[in-house]
């Protein structure tokens, strides 16, 4: 009964606005509050029409935080062209700076290396050490070993002090 409802409201006058397009292509819609025949309230919905209908092509970041506020609820305005461009060029500003400090931080660490200011981080290999797979002289035994997540199999070996007869 929903969808013929539904289907009735879509043919008899129901009329979405376009609220606005983002830079991707996305269109969004706004449908006010309305009163069926029955009395009933149909709550506002804010809904977005993609430019790809496949669900599956959208990855996250292709509906602007912007719009997805305007859509959740968080901002009664939808956002303009004039802000989502102003929003863009800062985000790109601030990878930028960004990458500009890292790039001062290498410097400076660097040279503090050379100074000797600081000591490089120890670079360490593993002898003996539990965590190694092999952490002493390999000997065989009769008996199977193993440590985490190698296996090593026994050997056998005849015994000395007995002899075999026939």
């Amino acid at each position: 009964m929903r969808k013929i409802g539904a289907l009735l409201r879509r043919t008899f006058g129901i009329v979405k606005q376009h609220m606005g397009t983002d830079t991707f292509g996305n269109k969004y819609y706004y449908i006010p509050e309305q009163k069926t025949w029955t009395g009933r309230t149909i709550r506002a919905k804010r809904l977005v029409e993609p430019v790809n209908a496949k669900e599956y092509e959208y990855q996250e970041g292709s509906i602007p935080s912007e719009w997805d506020a305007w859509i959740r609820g968080r901002r009664k305005i939808p956002p303009t062209i004039e802000e989502l461009l102003k929003n863009e060029r800062y985000r790109e500003q601030i990878k930028f700076r960004a990458k500009e400090v890292e790039e001062k931080e290498m410097l400076i660490q660097a040279n503090e290396y050379e100074e000797g200011l600081v000591a490089r981080p120890a670079q360490t290999q593993i002898k003996g050490h539990a965590s190694a797979p092999h952490y002493r002289e390999e000997q065989l035994s009769a008996e199977p070993s193993s440590t985490a997540n190698t296996f090593q199999p026994g050997s056998w070996t005849p015994p000395k002090d007995q002899s075999t007869k026939a």
